[in-house]
């Protein structure tokens, strides 16, 4: 980025389908923008305590929200015989966002884009929203101004989870001996990260139902 005090102008980019390569310029830079990052738990309940435990159970992917403003005054006051789609500010800015939520006949899916700022961000991601309001106007009804807030989900490929989100576990059998309160649900968690691979365990150990436990007994628990 120049150092001459002025920011670059964000822009939006197309990354794939047959619109790939195009870019929506933004006029006017955001004032302000939002990232937001949550994860989801699930609560297990400890048998016999009355106590629950809390158990991570994945990541959401993060969400950058902004509102653009998008302005055709300009072209009206520079020349008063432009065409209505000359300055229609739908015409000119808002419908391009628009075909970022659109279905892509050769994606049969809405394109993945990449919101650019500088050097300050680089976000690729889906367009999961965009409210528009349409707040000045021509004596004829054709919009001249807009503020859109745009939301966009954080965009990752398969490849991505596999080989950042893979679960694993020890390539070993481990044998794990069971203690008062001890559930296939929190033994799961406690070797595997997560409950879910209960199933895991009764079908190593032949139990057909996961609430007899006995106080003693031993299990093997085999790697994932």
């Amino acid at each position: 980025m120049a150092n001459s005090g002025k920011l670059e102008k964000a822009q939006i980019s197309v990354l794939n389908g047959k619109n790939e390569g195009e870019t929506i310029d933004c006029k006017f830079n955001p004032s302000s923008y939002t990232i937001e990052k949550s994860v989801n738990y699930g609560e297990l309940n400890a048998t016999g305590s009355g106590a629950s435990i809390m158990q991570f159970v994945d990541g959401n992917a993060e969400t950058l929200s902004m509102e653009l403003f998008f302005d055709t005054t300009d072209r009206v006051e520079a020349d008063s015989s432009s065409s209505s789609s000359e300055v229609d500010v739908r015409e000119q800015y808002t419908k391009h966002i628009d075909t970022l939520l659109s279905v892509d006949g050769e994606l049969h899916a809405p394109p993945v884009c990449q919101f650019v700022w500088g050097d300050g961000i680089a976000f690729t991601a889906l367009v999961e929203s965009a409210n528009k309001q349409f707040t000045k106007f021509l004596p004829s009804g054709v919009p001249i101004r807009a503020r859109v807030n745009v939301v966009f989900r954080e965009f990752k490929t398969a490849d991505y989870h596999k080989s950042e989100v893979s679960p694993e576990s020890t390539d070993k059998t481990k044998v794990w001996t069971v203690n008062d309160g001890d559930t296939l649900w929190l033994i799961a968690s406690e070797e595997y990260g997560d409950p879910s691979h209960w199933r895991t365990i009764a079908l190593q150990n032949d139990i057909e139902d996961p609430r007899t436990l006995e106080t003693g007994e031993t299990l093997e628990l085999p790697p994932l």
